[in-house]
């Protein structure tokens, strides 16, 4: 490696630290203007439970430090969340100078999508998915069973359904983005189509908690933004080749 590569290359690494410092600050920062809500937060996430307990149950906390920690960790998460649009501001800012200008033309209006796409996922589950899930739940088992959920398990439960939602609404940017670089087809995908359907309800069941419900309604929007992502990647496909010839 030449003196000329060997400086490239730490001026890049230390770049990238730069960069991860960048997006770790936001993190903090975005946590500790939030972490004198967190019992507020909490209430707010535990509101689709709370709906669907009866009059007379309560959320317990088995651990002592439950009532403290539980909420300090979805501020965290919280955090995490909210800084998304800063984190992948920073990844952005890091590969954009070794993209060529049709590449950033294209990729562009995808990050912006991915973090619309990300947002919508989590609130589908919120509004949507979690008042299902926990309206069935709540209301079945025998009638002398006395329900009273755990703070941590409700946010862990929430938390895995929260990302799982989050990460599968991603599936458009991710088929338009296989397409886009050539390591697939929509022709392809569509013939196999089939197995698709059946990976989908696989990643599902990984991705939930271990109930039929959960996976279903996480499997179904999977698919219909699978074929959003088939008709999105038609259009992206051929216009980069077309920008490539000029």
């Amino acid at each position: 490696m030449t003196e000329q590569a060997h400086t490239g290359f730490v001026g890049h690494l230390i770049e990238l630290r730069n960069r991860l410092m960048k997006a770790l600050l936001s993190i903090l920062l975005i946590f500790i203007s939030l972490v004198y809500f967190a019992n507020d937060i909490y209430s707010f996430v535990a509101a689709p439970l709370i709906a669907n307990l009866p009059s007379t149950a309560t959320m317990i906390a088995t651990d002592v430090t439950a009532p403290f920690f539980a909420p300090f960790k979805l501020t965290l998460f919280v955090a995490l969340f909210a800084a998304i649009p800063m984190i992948l501001h920073q990844v952005w800012s890091f590969i954009a100078p070794g993209l060529y200008q049709h590449e950033k033309r294209m990729l562009m209006p995808i990050l912006a999508s991915s973090i619309l796409l990300f947002y919508s996922g989590i609130a589908f589950c919120y509004f949507v998915v979690l008042p299902i899930i926990l309206g069935f739940f709540t209301n079945t088992g025998p009638d002398m069973m006395t329900l009273a959920p755990d703070i941590s398990s409700y946010l862990s439960f929430a938390l895995k359904l929260f990302f799982a939602f989050g990460i599968a609404f991603e599936i458009p940017v991710a088929i338009m983005l296989l397409c886009w670089s050539g390591a697939t087809t929509t022709k392809s995908l569509k013939e196999k189509r089939p197995y698709i359907v059946v990976g989908v309800f696989v990643v599902a069941m990984f991705l939930t908690p271990p109930d039929v419900l959960s996976q279903t309604l996480l499997a179904l929007p999977m698919l219909l933004l699978f074929e959003l992502g088939l008709i999105l990647a038609a259009f992206y496909t051929a216009k980069p080749q077309q920008e490539s010839e000029e």
